[in-house]
């Protein structure tokens, strides 16, 4: 048996477990028996994370929910997979990220993003149970709440387990976000909304959907909230932008005559 190597009680975080990047962050929560998993990366790494998984002594019958945090293929690719060695697992995901994993939307997962040349495979899924907000996820006794936090992309969830958030791609620890693309359903308010509820909400540590954990802090997260506030009011963010104020500006200058060189 591998030692378990946790992050914190009752979490292992796969890539930390594995000393070495795998991909997206994937993390294993359990209970006194079951287990679920909270996205999975590629498929081309599903093996090896579930051999990892079995080293570890987790019977892979008591696997309880694989979870996506949203449709991303980056973040749930390896589905396809992980279900054919964890039959006994649901497939879970709120009902925005349900409609585009099942109908295979391949621009709003960002498998394909034409312009980058970026064409990834994308097998269709079919979701077994959809969540939302206010919901728990159970596993022996421990309960994650489930948090809708969009902005980044729609059906974006969190999941709250005490004083922990696993928090998506809502913000790292460098003070960077999710992408945010118009085609990805990206929704600039509603990012600022998530990120301040996160700021105000009490967890003491953020787990993301990439790099490492780190401290709920609330000047980093103040430096992204004000960073996207900017972000809605400039035409550099095109439809994802709530409005651009220099073309009301202009319109007040023509109206009155103003010359570019007054």
């Amino acid at each position: 048996m591998q030692e378990r190597r946790e992050l914190f009680p009752n979490v292992i975080e796969l890539n930390f477990q594995a000393r070495r990047r795998l991909g997206c962050c994937v993390y294993l929560v359990y209970g006194q028996s079951d287990w679920m998993l909270l996205d999975i990366g590629y498929e081309d790494t599903v093996d090896e994370l579930i051999d990892l998984i079995r080293q570890m002594d987790f019977p892979l019958a008591n696997c309880r929910y694989l979870v996506a945090t949203h449709a991303d293929a980056d973040h749930v690719q390896g589905f396809v997979r992980a279900k054919e060695l964890l039959p006994g697992a649901r497939l879970v995901a709120h009902p925005h990220a349900r409609r585009i994993l099942e109908s295979n939307d391949r621009i709003a997962a960002f498998a394909e993003i034409p312009a980058q040349q970026i064409s990834i495979n994308l097998p269709a899924l079919q979701i077994d149970l959809e969540i939302d907000e206010g919901d728990q996820l159970s596993l022996d006794g421990i309960n994650l709440d489930v948090w809708h936090t969009p902005g980044h992309a729609v059906g974006q969830l969190a999941f709250r387990f005490g004083k922990l958030l696993f928090s998506g791609d809502n913000i790292f620890r460098d003070g960077c976000v999710g992408s945010i693309d118009a085609h990805h359903g990206s929704d600039l308010p509603a990012f600022i909304r998530s990120l301040q509820r996160i700021q105000g909400s009490g967890v003491e540590w953020l787990l993301p959907s990439h790099g490492p954990a780190f401290r709920n802090d609330r000047r980093l997260l103040q430096s992204a909230i004000d960073r996207l506030d900017r972000y809605q009011h400039m035409a550099d963010f095109g439809t994802c932008a709530v409005d651009w104020p220099l073309l009301d500006d202009w319109e007040e200058e023509l109206a009155r005559g103003v010359h570019p060189a007054q």
